[in-house]
């Protein structure tokens, strides 16, 4: 069991999450590193350089990522970034396991073109007092990107950068590559979706059973907006030559509450979103482009930031509450580690029952045939349902998509949300199991 729950831990490293702070309700430090101990979150993303915060995350094993918004300062004047590294990093580092600094958020289409052309040498001073300080190649610089630095990003394989940015990515994608720093970027599905509120494109973006977008320049089928995102930023680094340099996600998530006029927000969608991502990172089975590694992914947000402007969605994007208690339950609680190490899992609404995930009486032959494609494309072994196996008799669409849901809802942390299927899908505690055809199941 501990080889299993240290192999659990290294699994669960790639998800982050990020700790805003335009807030006046937020609890105590001390209370957050407590929380956060006590979930599977394994890296926290600050904005800025908290000492308080830094320094109660000492000794969690949590990896954080701190920021300075000081582009002009620091490109200036090489002492001024000593003299932040000394400030920001020296004091707390190592027992605080600082990884990156982020300079700047958003620069590059911030609008400000002097911005712009102070992010490199600003990026490259700090580093450069990394290095004197001792902590080359152990703390290291980046910047983080809207995907508005994108000028094309559909299909995922036309991915380019604006033109008019090129020569700065270039500049910055080189000192990434030269110091093994990644490149940050920001995909929100839930954007997407608010610019094509088709029902369609929502199952797309909340990882549920839909029929898929073929990329016309690969081929490759696409069954979720995350992964297209992403690959189009990894053609877009392959088109200026810099395929090698990894990509961090620094910002994704879902609101769950919003204005009355505003598309997509609401806890169903955002309970979808990011458990369904969660589960996604967890099977390791990546993009299309980069198969087999999970890329580290920051969630938006610990906490709602109940200060932040704009429409109410802004303020809307917390997991937890200001006392500490979920929004919404995205399997994040460590509870359930020791029961399925690489697979956490919820309480079902019946945590005493045996469940099956099966489909609901009256589904159409369509929806379920979608249910059954997006099951068998997510990593679970279909191969009892092909010609020969155990489960292919009755070969019906019926019979096959129910043994791939139940299996789906079974290796993806037996969460309610992984048996929903559009609702199409429902609960039984009745086993379906026949013959030599095992249906996975067991007490939730």
């Amino acid at each position: 069991m501990l080889i299993c729950l240290i192999c659990f831990a290294e699994s669960q490293s790639f998800i982050g999450i990020n700790y805003g702070q335009v807030a006046d309700n937020l609890p105590s430090p001390a209370a957050t590193a407590n929380l956060l101990r006590s979930t599977s979150i394994k890296k926290v993303r600050l904005y800025g350089s908290d000492p308080a915060i830094i320094t109660a995350l000492a000794g969690t094993g949590i990896q954080i990522v701190i920021g300075t918004g000081d582009v002009a300062g620091l490109a200036s004047d090489p002492n001024a970034a000593t003299q932040w590294v000394n400030s920001n990093v020296l004091p707390f580092y190592p027992a605080s396991d600082i990884a990156l600094v982020t300079v700047g958020n958003e620069v590059l289409t911030f609008g400000d073109q002097a911005l712009v052309s102070q992010l490199l040498p600003a990026m490259r001073n700090l580093q450069t007092a990394l290095a004197a300080a001792g902590l080359g190649g152990k703390v290291r610089v980046s910047t983080v990107h809207a995907m508005s630095v994108l000028g094309q990003s559909d299909p995922p394989s036309s991915g380019r950068f604006r033109p008019e940015l090129e020569d700065n990515l270039r500049g910055v994608l080189a000192f990434l590559r030269d110091n093994g720093a990644p490149f940050a970027i920001n995909p929100y599905p839930f954007f997407a979706y608010q610019s094509d509120p088709r029902p369609e494109t929502l199952s797309f973006c909340l990882f549920q059973p839909n029929s898929g977008r073929v990329d016309s320049g690969t081929g490759i089928k696409y069954m979720n907006m995350f992964d297209a995102q992403v690959d189009a930023v990894h053609s877009a680094l392959n088109s200026l030559g810099f395929k090698d340099v990894e990509i961090v996600v620094a910002e994704t998530g879902w609101p769950y509450s919003g204005d009355s006029n505003e598309v997509g927000p609401g806890v169903e969608n955002a309970k979808a979103y990011n458990g369904n991502l969660i589960a996604h990172l967890r099977s390791l089975v990546g993009t299309p482009l980069k198969p087999g590694k999970s890329v580290d992914t920051y969630i938006f947000a610990l906490y709602d930031e109940n200060l932040k402007p704009g429409p109410a969605s802004e303020r809307a994007f917390g997991l937890f509450k200001p006392d500490l208690t979920m929004t919404y339950d995205v399997g994040l609680s460590k509870t359930t580690e020791t029961q399925t190490p690489t697979t956490p899992v919820t309480p079902s609404p019946n945590p005493t029952a045996s469940q099956w995930c099966m489909p609901k009486a009256g589904i159409s032959d369509a929806q379920l045939q979608a249910n059954l494609d997006y099951a068998c494309s997510h990593s679970i072994d279909c191969g009892p349902i092909q010609p020969g196996g155990a489960c292919f008799e009755p070969n019906t669409v019926a019979s096959h998509a129910a043994y791939a849901m139940n299996l789906y809802y079974q290796t993806y942390g037996k969460n309610p949300w992984n048996c929903d299927f559009s609702q199409t899908a429902t609960f039984t505690s009745a086993n379906p199991s026949y013959n030599a055809c095992n249906y996975p199941g067991g007490s939730t």
